[in-house]
């Protein structure tokens, strides 16, 4: 959704249905023949509760806490769905605020988490760092929350050594009033980041450790999964999906284009397949997935899904969204067969956002081009600061899986 303040309220039902029934850049226009006729049938409806909620911030914009109810709720459902949509519900219902520096700071911890999301992680940490800065004057579950962001932008960023100061700092003893709550997933950014400096095996210890306190936990299968993985344990890494899919009884947007990922590596498109259809199928995420695993069937329903990405792809440029650069190197590279536009795409990604699924992306699109140099030296520069990844270890100049 558009990072730039609207420049009035709109009421959030006129809002919700703008976005809805809008059409991807230069499709034909269509006229039912009679007003019964469904034109398309959009997942995720919201619930009566959501409606009600949204009706009620329309009539009384100025409620703060009902816009932080509302916004909070749309950013949930943005991620668990990956609808970018509800990015724009979130936004709206903060716009009396979102242009105030010194706006509250449940607002400017809501305004932080969608630019998060929209991968304006400059303006996302301008807004942490300026909140941070008043911790003293914040609840603690503000401050924690804060963090929690905070070190999750840095690490997505590559400001790893960051990253760790942010994490540890929400292990500090004043804290411990959050118990479990915030603890758990301090002590798992801190495994997380281990994993990625040189010490894979340490992390994957204390990620198990914790998910014996929390077994239940899908977030702590879906870190084990991806560490296995790196680590070249894809039997480990295929249960530990699973599990996590179990976990969240199906799993969420990330979880399912994950998982769908690992199976693609092992050469396993159909289960791939199976994987991203159902509920949210239509998310850009999963659908990328889809055409991968329809590419590599060599299946005739491809064209009509790289033609719907496509223009989905042009559409977000026009509206001057700048975060589907991963999803559009994907598709130029694994479906379409674009080698140099791929490896421009992931080149721009690579800028913007270092985990490592982009520095797989990077390499994969630098070999496929015939300019293996151009990875070569940021992935080298990974590995001796101590990440693991057998995927792209094995390609680098003397460099041994």
């Amino acid at each position: 959704m558009k990072t730039q303040l609207m420049p009035r309220l709109l009421s959030l039902l006129s809002l919700l249905s703008a976005l809805l029934l809008q059409q991807p850049a230069m499709a034909a226009l269509y006229t039912p023949a009679h007003d019964q006729e469904i034109v398309q049938e959009l997942p995720n409806r919201l619930p009566a509760s959501a409606r009600a909620q949204r009706q009620e911030l329309a009539r009384r914009p100025q409620q703060l806490s009902l816009a932080l109810a509302t916004a909070q709720a749309a950013i949930g459902r943005a991620r668990s769905h990956g609808d970018p949509r509800e990015l724009g519900v979130a936004e709206a219902a903060l716009a009396p605020w979102w242009g105030q520096e010194n706006a509250p700071p449940q607002v400017r911890l809501l305004r932080a988490s969608v630019r998060q999301s929209q991968h304006d992680f400059a303006g996302s940490l301008r807004d942490l760092d300026r909140l941070l800065a008043q911790a003293s004057q914040l609840p603690l579950q503000v401050q924690a929350q804060a963090g929690l962001i905070r070190a999750s932008v840095l690490q997505v960023t590559g400001q790893l050594a960051m990253a760790r100061q942010a994490c540890e700092s929400l292990t500090e003893a004043r804290f411990a009033s959050l118990g479990a709550a915030l603890a758990l997933p301090a002590q798992a950014c801190l495994a997380e980041l281990r994993s990625l400096s040189g010490e894979p095996k340490q992390a994957a210890a204390e990620l198990a450790t914790l998910a014996k306190q929390s077994p239940d936990d899908a977030w702590l299968s879906l870190l084990r999964a991806e560490l296995a993985q790196r680590m070249g344990d894809s039997v480990s890494a295929g249960s530990r999906y699973r599990e996590a899919l179990a976990a969240s009884s199906g799993g969420d947007i990330y979880t399912r284009g994950a998982y769908a990922d690992y199976l693609l590596e092992q050469g396993r498109p159909a289960e791939a397949l199976r994987v991203v259809e159902g509920a949210d199928a239509e998310s850009d995420a999963l659908l990328l997935r889809r055409a991968i695993a329809l590419k590599r069937l060599a299946s005739p329903l491809l064209p009509a899904i790289v033609a719907s990405l496509t223009a989905r792809f042009e559409a977000a440029r026009l509206r001057g969204e700048n975060y589907h650069a991963r999803e559009e190197a994907r598709l130029a590279l694994e479906v379409m067969g674009q080698t140099q536009p791929a490896l421009q795409l992931a080149l721009r990604n690579w800028a913007h956002q270092k985990e490592p699924a982009d520095a797989l992306l990077l390499q994969r699109a630098a070999l496929a081009a015939g300019q293996p140099a151009v990875a070569a030296q940021e992935l080298q520069g990974l590995a001796r600061a101590g990440w693991v990844d057998v995927r792209w270890a094995a390609n680098l100049p003397g460099r041994q899986p």
